[in-house]
């Protein structure tokens, strides 16, 4: 298992840093270019927090008039707390590509929760909200106080403390279920070599019928479906790079038996083919990632 402490060495850059820059392989797959300005920032946890949240972020734009940007991204696994003036929500497992519009001007202040952790929140099963979105306020109480407090600040450093306040006085009891759930799915995202379910049940001792009880459950999706979203963002970043490979070398390494079904899920997945999508993947994609 990947304990509290290895997720925090995968992050570490200091508390409270921020990041402004990322690889490619980010899953943004479109994005229209924007005329004016754009800001995404990222803070870590403290160490009150650490067991549960994977970051929190700060999104910020303004078109000056122009027409609304389209964004289009394929997402982890991760339930977002996004606190957004006069509409908070709390979004579930995106399953597919996730495609908004950033109109005008805004600010959006969010927390991305460790894959897994969200469930005892929640207090039942988090696929229940995949591909979906509810009120913060269905699940936290004072989710509309918290909201107006964040963004009577001027100072991101202030919003994601009153954040990680309200978040904080909210903790639920611990759940030893959580850091297993946690725990398997940042290996499957750190180890590629894992292409395969029964790969998990081996390595983690756990009968399958288990484990997919606690991916509904905790996760939001089956291991399956995680497994193969970090391959296929294996993907997009040899994609990305300037060695291109060969096709039929990718979809092996990732864990596909054959060419052909790696291109045609990589094709309903993102959108268009690997061959197009090496052609012109987002620019400066790291710049440009939600959450």
């Amino acid at each position: 298992m990947i304990g509290k402490s290895r997720h925090l060495a995968a992050l570490a850059t200091g508390e409270g840093a921020s990041r402004e820059q990322f690889g490619q392989g980010c899953g943004v797959l479109q994005h229209s270019p924007p005329p004016g300005s754009y800001r995404h920032t990222r803070h870590l946890p403290g160490p009150e927090l650490a067991a549960w949240v994977q970051h929190f972020w700060i999104e910020t734009w303004n078109w000056h008039g122009a027409a609304p940007q389209r964004r289009e991204v394929l997402p982890l696994p991760s339930v977002h707390l996004a606190f957004i003036p006069g509409r908070s929500r709390i979004f579930g497992v995106q399953l597919g590509r996730f495609a908004r519009e950033l109109t005008g001007n805004g600010c959006v202040v969010g927390v991305k929760l460790r894959p897994g952790a969200f469930y005892p929140f929640l207090r039942r099963p988090v696929s229940g909200i995949a591909n979906t979105s509810l009120p913060l306020g269905d699940v936290f109480v004072g989710s509309l106080e918290a909201e107006r407090e964040i963004f009577a600040h001027h100072e991101e450093a202030a919003m994601v403390k009153t954040a990680a306040g309200f978040l904080t006085a909210r903790l639920p009891p611990e759940d030893p279920n959580v850091e297993l759930a946690c725990g398997i799915v940042e290996a499957i995202a750190a180890d590629k070599s894992i292409t395969r379910v029964d790969q998990v049940v081996s390595r983690w001792r756990i009968n399958e019928r288990s484990l997919q009880r606690l991916f509904r459950r905790h996760v939001g999706a089956s291991a399956r479906w995680v497994i193969k979203r970090y391959r296929i963002y294996e993907a997009l970043q040899r994609l990305s790079s300037e060695m291109k490979p060969e096709w039929a070398d990718l979809a092996q390494e990732i864990g596909y038996f054959d060419q052909a079904h790696f291109i045609n899920d990589f094709r309903k997945l993102v959108g268009c083919s690997p061959a197009q999508y090496s052609l012109s993947p987002p620019s400066e994609c790291g710049q440009q990632q939600p959450g």
